[in-house]
């Protein structure tokens, strides 16, 4: 039996059409969506807290990314106690971590300036974080935080910026997509 790469039926040519502008907006909202591990239901709260603030002047975009950057998950994934978001928010619920010296297992737990987020005592001696320090050298954290490898513990020290976020997206379609 011959197998052609090809589907039975008239042979026609397909024509790439080209993405509505309703379809941009919708993918680069799943892009941010997805690259920070939400929920509809939650990114779309943050979204419309981001478009409330920005009617007092402030500009969105950079509210926006401030919000989905202290989320505690994101905080540690960026100071480097876990290699991605989804492990990060898979340990805050386990329970590793304190924000300042109290126990959170809230993924979504907002982080502000001066808090300190450190891994219990109790969890340090799990397997999980056994490799930690040696991979924490070799971490650079952002600017807004402040690492502390011999403690195993991270400060914010200021605000997270769009420009250090650097997210693969543009911004401005995803207000575009929400106002309508």
């Amino acid at each position: 039996m011959l197998k052609k790469n090809y589907p039975p039926g008239p042979k026609r040519k397909k024509r790439a059409k080209a993405p509505s502008e309703y379809g941009k907006e919708l993918r680069e909202k799943r892009k941010l969506r997805e690259w920070y591990n939400l929920k509809e239901i939650q990114f779309r709260k943050y979204v419309k807290e981001a478009l409330n603030k920005a009617k007092q002047g402030k500009d969105a975009s950079d509210l926006l990314i401030k919000i989905l950057e202290t989320r505690l998950d994101n905080v540690v994934f960026r100071l480097g106690f876990a290699c991605s978001r989804k492990e990060a928010r898979q340990m805050i619920s386990h329970c590793h971590f304190l924000v300042n010296n109290k126990s959170v297992n809230i993924a979504s737990f907002l982080v502000g300036k001066g808090d300190i987020i450190k891994i219990k005592p109790i969890s340090k001696k799990k397997k999980i974080f056994q490799n930690i320090p040696i991979t924490l050298k070799k971490h650079t954290a952002p600017n807004w935080l402040k690492l502390n490898v011999a403690q195993l513990e991270g400060k914010v020290t200021g605000e997270p910026s769009l420009e250090e976020a650097a997210p693969p997206v543009e911004i401005s379609a995803i207000f575009e997509y929400y106002s309508r």
